[in-house]
């Protein structure tokens, strides 16, 4: 299927989804959150609204970024410059400043529904400027700007993401007692998170730049 990119570039995405997965974020800390105030339900309710934000941002980024192609190889190019410049800020600020994980396990209030923690899922994801600003930089990273099916390979590159988190995300929820004390018993595991997620991003960002000057 000519959507799908090549077995090298598909096993990158993918050890850079898995670590973007496992890195600590405000979608984390949400359906977290959910599951450890009112119950496994509630989170995967919030797990699946950021889940419905991040197809969303797929496919708004792939039929912008594949217009943007058709209308100029050369604006494309500059986006994936500013992007691997982005991507580079990113990965020094992960080394800086780490991955923080704030849980909110407050019990007061009435527990809300399953609708409306789905809807805060989704409104958390579509909200989040980091989120929007990594789906326009990060996936044309793994796309060859003069393939014909690029808009093919970056709807299939976000949703392949999407499905790629379940398994980790939904360990997570069904655990988070577990899991979340783990992640701040452990600060040591989170920095190796930090330097593995920022080594990849900035190994991607670099390969960009020096590409686009040969």
């Amino acid at each position: 299927m000519s959507f799908i990119p090549d077995p090298a570039v598909l096993a990158a995405f993918t050890l850079a989804g898995i670590i973007l997965t496992l890195t600590p974020g405000p979608d984390m800390a949400l359906f977290l959150s959910r599951a450890l105030r009112q119950g496994r339900a509630a989170g995967f309710a919030a797990m699946a609204g950021a889940n419905t934000g991040l197809v969303i941002h797929t496919l708004l980024a792939a039929f912008g970024l594949s217009a943007l192609l058709a209308a100029s190889a050369t604006a494309f190019l500059v986006v994936k410059m500013i992007g691997a410049a982005y991507l580079l800020w990113l990965a020094v600020q992960t080394i800086r400043h780490g991955s923080a994980l704030t849980l909110d396990r407050k019990s007061g209030g009435r527990n809300a529904s399953l609708a409306s923690s789905w809807a805060t899922g989704i409104g958390i994801n579509l909200l989040n400027p980091k989120i929007v600003l990594f789906f326009v930089t990060f996936l044309p990273q793994f796309v060859d700007a003069h393939d014909p099916n690029v808009r093919g390979q970056l709807v299939f590159l976000g949703l392949y993401f999407v499905v790629l988190s379940l398994p980790f995300t939904v360990a997570m929820i069904a655990t988070a007692e577990k899991f979340s004390a783990a992640l701040k018993r452990s600060p040591r595991l989170m920095r190796i998170m930090d330097w593995t997620f920022a080594g990849i991003i900035g190994g991607f960002a670099l390969r960009i730049a020096t590409a686009a000057s040969r």
